[in-house]
């Protein structure tokens, strides 16, 4: 039986894998003190400053923090003078600082697992975590300077980061989110994506690869095949976070070899109060025989962590899938409660 790493590779290579990834198995993540710093201290049900000075919510039942952006919390008051605004939080930290983090990595079987570190938020979020989505929306058109200047400001942030996780944890893979769409449609269009974003995830990217990382796995929740070619360009292997409002099937027919797309079980169908492992069964099966075929395609939920709001959605897409991996490859593996999560 080929280990989770090994089935992984041979799903996303066009090989020969025997049998279905099971959702996020293949990794290990990791937070490290600059992603922490970053973050700040975070408070399920609460309220803070993250590293950037921003005003973070994280409500209880929903999936992830968000900024508050209202006017007098916003950080960026004019884009013109972002320089007086922003200041980037500090990326060096003590040995001891680092140790934590490394006691994990040493626990993982690398030759099992991937090990990735867990980056948020990316550049896109970043943008408008500092001035709020309408502003930055409007700022790409009326202010394109000035936020090229920002973004590659951003970037050089995102890259000391780089330097200080490779260095530190040899990573192999990496796991970074930057949400770019909504359900329906990606917040660019493709010619902007590729203006604004695109230049700043090669150099991030780019120097991640040339570090020893072998995966890249970017999330984005959201719809997305429009910026699929992008994507590509970045360097990313796995775009996770693949919504069923992309023609995920067609996605793996022309872009299947250039990439591998991860999801497809969407949060808002099944991560609810009334959820029950008959509906989610029902959506992973679904799910399935849809879009998979034996390659670039990892049946998932969309949520950016080995996880769910409501306690035992996860598990459940987990346990339909080795069941139908015991039942069509003859291969049973002990289903884990998902905390795949580690956290310095």
């Amino acid at each position: 039986m080929l280990t989770k790493k090994q089935n992984l590779l041979e799903t996303i290579r066009g090989g020969k894998p025997d049998r279905i990834v099971n959702q996020f198995e293949y990794v290990a993540l990791m937070f490290d003190p600059c992603t922490l710093e970053a973050m700040g201290k975070v408070q399920k049900g609460g309220s803070w400053l993250n590293g950037w000075g921003v005003r973070i919510e994280f409500p209880e039942n929903v999936p992830g923090m968000f900024p508050d952006t209202s006017p007098e919390h916003v950080v960026i008051k004019d884009i013109v003078d972002w320089k007086k605004y922003v200041k980037a939080p500090n990326t060096k930290f003590s040995d001891e600082a680092w140790q934590a983090c490394l006691d994990q990595v040493k626990d993982v079987d690398r030759n099992e697992v991937f090990i990735a570190p867990f980056v948020a938020p990316g550049i896109f979020e970043k943008i408008h975590y500092l001035m709020g989505m309408e502003e930055a929306m409007i700022n790409f058109y009326e202010e394109p300077e000035a936020m090229h200047e920002l973004i590659e400001y951003l970037t050089d942030y995102e890259l000391d980061v780089a330097k200080e996780i490779c260095d530190h944890l040899h990573p192999d893979a990496l796991f970074h989110h930057d949400d770019w769409g909504s359900q329906l449609s990606s917040f660019l269009s493709p010619a902007m994506f590729e203006e604004f974003i695109e230049p700043a995830y090669k150099k991030i990217y780019g120097y991640y690869k040339e570090h020893g990382v072998e995966l890249i796995v970017h999330h984005s929740d959201s719809y997305g095949e429009n910026l699929i070619p992008s994507m590509i360009r970045m360097g990313i292997d796995i775009w996770q976070g693949i919504m069923s409002t992309n023609n995920i099937k067609a996605a793996i027919e022309n872009y299947g070899g250039k990439i591998s797309f991860q999801g497809g079980i969407d949060n808002g169908k099944v991560d609810r109060e009334d959820w029950t492992k008959e509906k989610v069964w029902a959506e992973a099966k679904n799910n399935i025989d849809t879009n998979y075929s034996g390659h670039y395609f990892i049946p998932a939920t969309v949520m950016g962590e080995p996880g769910s709001i409501y306690p035992g959605v996860y598990d459940a897409v987990s346990e339909y899938i080795a069941k139908v991996n015991a039942e069509k490859y003859g291969i049973k593996e002990e289903v884990k409660s998902a905390n795949m999560m580690t956290q310095g």
